[in-house]
């Protein structure tokens, strides 16, 4: 039983009554707890009594004394978002040296480096720096060469920082990195002429390629047929005189060169389809018949001739 009554009163003093009264201690006053990255500004009477911007817990009346027991319930709190943050302006329209109609895309950053002035010295401090950001883009980057233009992004980076700072931090804002992301043209018009140059640039060089292609081609195979004509020409050259000493061998021995030439005989013979009648012996008056017919066969008859 002890031991339930002191659950229960462990319960109902960490749940119930020890977030009441740390709730009555904030409410009356006496600390306030500091999230990181983030600023507390006390205004009391017209006035900024404390600025806390270190995270954790602070005691309040160590900051401002008496009157952090009225603070909560006479004055007011700011809390302020001391975090890095970042914006993106599109299109800034500038003109180049040579009369261009160009447009700027700046990312930038920003935070709050004097949290009284941000609240007190500017009703829309962030307004004011992204209007001075454009500002300083289209005063400081205009009638700069086309070609500096689109690649010397860096420097005109470096040139709208230097010029924005000093101003935004008189309003407890300060700029951050400055960046160009985006150079482009903002006339259809050019960004169609550009568009028609390119593509017939593209063609030409194409065909360039194309053409030193084929005449590349033409060469390697001119060069080769020529080659090959010299060692065709050199072995038609040399054939005659390989054959006549293979001749020459072969007629060395008599036996061998008559059967040489009955082969090429033969083969001539097969190779000119001609028709071969085989006779018994003895049929000279059967040979002389298939001869006469043979004849026959061949002769062409003369077309009838018409009287005029």
């Amino acid at each position: 039983m002890n031991g339930l009554i002191a659950a229960a009163a462990t319960f109902i003093g960490c749940f119930l009554l020890m977030p009441l009264l740390l709730g009555l201690a904030r409410a009356v006053g006496l600390y306030v707890i500091v999230n990181e990255r983030r600023c507390h500004v006390y205004v009391l009477f017209g006035k900024v009594v404390a600025t806390i911007e270190e995270a954790g817990l602070h005691w309040l009346p160590l900051k401002m004394g008496w009157r952090a027991f009225i603070i909560n319930w006479l004055g007011k709190c700011y809390v302020l978002d001391m975090r890095l943050d970042q914006e993106y302006l599109r299109s800034q329209p500038v003109n180049s040296e040579e009369g261009a109609p160009m447009g700027i895309g700046m990312w930038f950053e920003m935070y709050i480096s004097d949290p009284v002035a941000y609240l007190f010295k500017n009703t829309d401090p962030r307004g004011s720096l992204g209007a001075n950001v454009s500002n300083s883009t289209v005063r400081c980057l205009s009638n700069l060469p086309l070609a500096k233009m689109m690649v010397s992004r860096h420097t005109m980076s470096t040139t709208v920082r230097d010029e924005v700072s000093p101003k935004s931090h008189e309003w407890g804002y300060k700029l951050g990195s400055v960046y160009i992301r985006n150079v482009h043209f903002r006339d259809a018009g050019m960004i169609k002429q550009i568009e028609s140059k390119v593509v017939n640039r593209l063609r030409q060089v194409t065909s360039a390629i194309k053409q030193d292609g084929a005449n590349q081609v033409s060469i390697i195979a001119s060069t080769a047929e020529r080659q090959a004509a010299i060692e065709f020409a050199k072995a038609a050259a040399v054939r005659p005189e390989i054959v006549g000493q293979a001749l020459q061998k072969i007629s060395q021995d008599r036996e061998i060169m008559s059967a040489m030439f009955d082969i090429l005989e033969a083969q001539k013979i097969i190779a000119g389809e001609a028709r071969i009648t085989m006779l018994p012996a003895g049929g000279a008056l059967l040979g002389e018949l298939l001869a006469s017919g043979a004849g026959r066969e061949r002769a062409v008859v003369a077309p009838p001739t018409v009287p005029k």
